[in-house]
């Protein structure tokens, strides 16, 4: 393909990172990298990644490498799929090998607990000059690999770098939409996966669709409201980033994020609910971060309050609903008296 993005990195051999750089190795040479050999040799030689996308052929044409500096030579579009704390060090560790100019499209749905960056944010710090988006949408990775129709939205300030990224994820089963909301965008992937927690809780406590409804619209509410008061443009928190993202972390047995939030409504431990997912529940790690934005923005967000109490404080997850039902009457319209 013509253009400035010749030849694409995909840092992170998880679900999502695999799942990628299969769907962009038909269209330009794209090298994944995994901290494992085996996942790498794997990929090269079975063309699977049994770990992470169980038996599901991945591209022919897609290459692995355990080694930084090899799956970074020559990319101009490094994609990184890494969890929030480990990226910052993975971004240390290749700024030697990093292209000048290289387009940075960030796959992580999370926030750095300790400065509360955002990923965009961390690779404007570590890879000064190299212009950075996120992809963000109801992707669950094994549906999208599996080629079931679905969207996604990929959110750069430049436009045609943004065409360019868009026209080398679109497929017959993904249909890819252009946003310049960066802030927003991230900000949505990042909340999601706190709120999809209460909604597995609520899940595991046994109840029915009305109240997993209420508390998801209520949840887009909240991720909305801190959204934008963050800097984020209103209208992304209807679309795929934001509502679509959120309905599909909210329902899906398939989200870590719900599932984590599923075993501790069953009453196990926070500990037994994590080893029960594969791959990091980002949720868990990321709301403090989100109640800590949200107090220095001045904007309520109690069920993220709730999510953080059970995971953190020690709080039942059966009391979650009543404190959530207890607060003083609101409008339901944005504004002060919705908070």
């Amino acid at each position: 393909m013509s253009g400035a993005l010749e030849r694409a990195a995909v840092l992170g051999a998880g679900a999502w990172g695999t799942t990628v750089a299969s769907l962009l190795a038909p269209r330009v040479p794209t090298t994944l990298w995994a901290r494992s050999p085996h996942i790498a040799r794997e990929v090269c030689e079975a063309r699977t990644n049994a770990l992470y996308t169980g038996a599901c052929p991945l591209s022919p044409s897609l290459r692995a490498s355990a080694v930084l500096a090899e799956a970074l030579e020559g990319a101009s579009l490094v994609v990184v799929a890494v969890p929030s704390h480990g990226f910052r060090d993975v971004l240390t560790a290749g700024a030697g090998y990093v292209a000048d100019g290289a387009t940075v499209l960030s796959l992580t749905k999370g926030l750095e607990r300790e400065s509360l960056a955002r990923m965009t944010e961390i690779v404007g710090e570590c890879w000064p000059d190299r212009p950075s988006g996120v992809l963000g949408g109801p992707n669950l990775a094994s549906e999208v690999l599996a080629g079931q129709p679905t969207a996604s939205v990929v959110a750069l300030q430049d436009e045609a770098l943004a065409k360019e990224v868009q026209a080398l994820l679109s497929s017959e089963s993904l249909r890819v939409y252009r946003n310049t909301d960066v802030v927003g965008c991230e900000i949505a992937g990042a909340v999601k996966n706190v709120l999809a927690i209460a909604s597995g809780m609520a899940a595991g406590l046994g109840f029915g669709d009305n109240t997993r409804a209420a508390l998801v619209t209520r949840s887009l509410a909240e991720l909305a409201r801190l959204g934008t008061a963050l800097g984020g443009d209103p209208q992304t928190f209807a679309g795929l980033a934001g509502l679509g993202d959120l309905v599909a972390t909210c329902t899906s047995h398939s989200s870590r994020n719900f599932a984590v939030g599923l075993g501790l409504g069953r009453g196990f431990s926070l500990e037994s609910a994590l080893a029960s997912v594969s791959g990091v529940a980002e949720g868990v790690l990321g709301c403090r971060p989100v109640l800590e934005l949200a107090s220095r923005a001045g904007v309520e967000v109690p069920v993220a309050e709730q999510v953080v109490a059970v995971c953190h404080e020690g709080r039942a997850p059966s009391s979650t609903i009543a404190q959530l039902m207890l607060r003083s009457g609101k409008s339901e319209l944005d504004g002060p008296a919705a908070r």
